[in-house]
């Protein structure tokens, strides 16, 4: 992997990975569209290291609250408000993809990066967005969050193994229709992709320096340089997405979803770009 490659697809991460557009999918497409070439799953789960360890800081505060709110309430039932509840909502929803993520590694490193299925992704996954946006009462709060609503965005978070789907596109999908906020649903999103993103990062950091399937190799230093850039792009990102939702909706990001898509999938139909 050349230094180039490193710098674009680092600030292609950063920019994407809290948008609901896919940053995996921009990663496959951008690789094999300017590099021929795809930079692999591995590189691009250590990526997201940077853009994670930027959401930690974003949210340092909230995380804080959380972690002591969760200890406390374990020993002691006064103290089990709603920060508690939110540190066992985000523990519970945490388990589906971990589960499907080990079941299906291999999977995802290989066929599920093919640019035929990423681009179907981009554009069929826009009517789910479109239509959590219209159908979402967006009333509850996060006093109102159950385990089951846990679960289920959880299980909206394993459709991100698929490139082209969008983690926090699935994710904020997931909450509008269960009736959340807009940005309860992004920031429960966030905090729930914490821990899923960073173990997958740290297990995919051997393969990223001598990938076993599909990808290509990086350095040590490139990896580190990648998760910086990651990491401050990525941190203006989340503040601005999070801005952005407070007032407006996710309809804007699903024509660009779909014409992204239609373009790749004319790309692939013409021959100019290989789908693997």
């Amino acid at each position: 992997m050349s230094w180039l490659q490193v710098v674009v697809l680092s600030v292609l991460q950063g920019l994407t990975e809290f948008l609901p557009v896919s940053s995996s999918g921009h990663l496959a497409i951008a690789s094999r569209v300017f590099f021929d070439d795809d930079a692999g799953a591995s590189f691009t789960a250590v990526s997201q290291l940077g853009t994670e360890a930027a959401v930690l800081v974003y949210f340092a505060r909230d995380i804080v609250r959380i972690v002591k709110a969760w200890f406390g309430g374990l020993f002691e039932a006064a103290r089990r408000n709603a920060d508690y509840w939110l540190g066992w909502w985000v523990i519970i929803g945490s388990i589906p993809i971990g589960v499907v993520g080990l079941l299906f590694k291999d999977e995802i490193r290989t066929g599920a990066r093919n640019l035929w299925l990423v681009a179907t992704a981009l554009i069929v996954f826009s009517l789910v967005i479109a239509a959590a946006e219209y159908y979402g009462k967006q009333t509850r709060r996060v006093e109102q969050l159950t385990w089951r609503d846990a679960v289920t965005v959880g299980l909206a978070q394993c459709l991100a193994l698929v490139p082209g789907v969008s983690r926090s596109g699935a994710t904020i999908s997931a909450g509008l229709f269960l009736g959340l906020e807009r940005e309860l649903a992004a920031r429960f999103g966030f905090l729930l992709a914490i821990p899923a993103v960073f173990a997958s990062g740290l297990f995919s950091l051997p393969d990223a320096f001598d990938p076993v399937g599909e990808g290509m190799s990086a350095s040590g230093a490139q990896l580190l340089v990648s998760t910086v850039i990651a990491f401050v792009v990525g941190f203006a990102a989340v503040s601005w997405f999070l801005r952005f939702l407070a007032r407006h909706s996710m309809y804007w990001f699903v024509g660009y979803r779909i014409a992204l898509g239609v373009v790749v999938l004319i790309l692939l139909g013409t021959g100019v770009v290989a789908a693997t």
